[in-house]
């Protein structure tokens, strides 16, 4: 199910992307496939997808994953402490078209509250995420964006599953592992 703003047609909208950001990313069974569904209503629309790297996300939306619990209407800001290492402030807000790189951003963030994927637009412009263009893979196949100015949350997606238990842990653990060898590094 999706939350959305009916005002604001049609869906162009930014997410969070992590997927990808690390050189070395572990890899979870069969892939980094995802195992979950997602079930989206859109104007009375039904719609089912379930989540695969580097697939778009059904609606063409852009997509926010985090645990911050927010309202339609909300602005992501640059100069917020980082998401995903502590003492960073992110210069950025970090955005993705694919539902498997928001759910990794949802289940990767800091705190302790459940992932959201939210449905978001750019209030000014976007660029190709540096941590992923042409770094792990060529071109941008994760269609994931940063931005410097805000993105303001259109809709949430609501009725999505994530990744496994296990696969959370494996990408936990290479992420640390890069930590350790000094490897994590954040172009931001």
């Amino acid at each position: 199910m999706c939350r959305r703003n009916r005002g604001t047609l049609p869906w162009t909208s930014l997410p969070l992307s992590i997927y990808g950001r690390y050189q070395g990313l572990p890899q979870g069974p069969g892939g980094a496939a995802q195992s979950s569904d997602l079930v989206m209503r859109r104007m009375g629309d039904v719609m089912t997808n379930t989540p695969k790297p580097f697939e778009l996300h059904e609606s063409g939306a852009l997509l926010h994953g985090t645990k911050a619990d927010l309202a339609i209407g909300d602005l992501l800001v640059p100069g917020r402490a980082s998401n995903y290492e502590e003492g960073r402030v992110s210069n950025h807000v970090y955005v993705t078209r694919t539902l498997d790189a928001a759910a990794w951003g949802a289940e990767l963030a800091a705190g302790d509250g459940r992932g959201r994927i939210y449905l978001v637009e750019p209030v000014g412009d976007i660029e190709d995420d540096p941590n992923v263009t042409d770094k792990k893979l060529p071109g941008n196949p994760t269609h994931s964006y940063r931005t410097r100015e805000p993105v303001r949350v259109v809709g949430e997606l609501t009725d999505w599953v994530g990744h496994s238990p296990e696969q959370i842990q494996a990408m936990r653990d290479g992420l640390a592992d890069l930590q350790r060898r000094g490897l994590a590094v954040i172009y931001d």
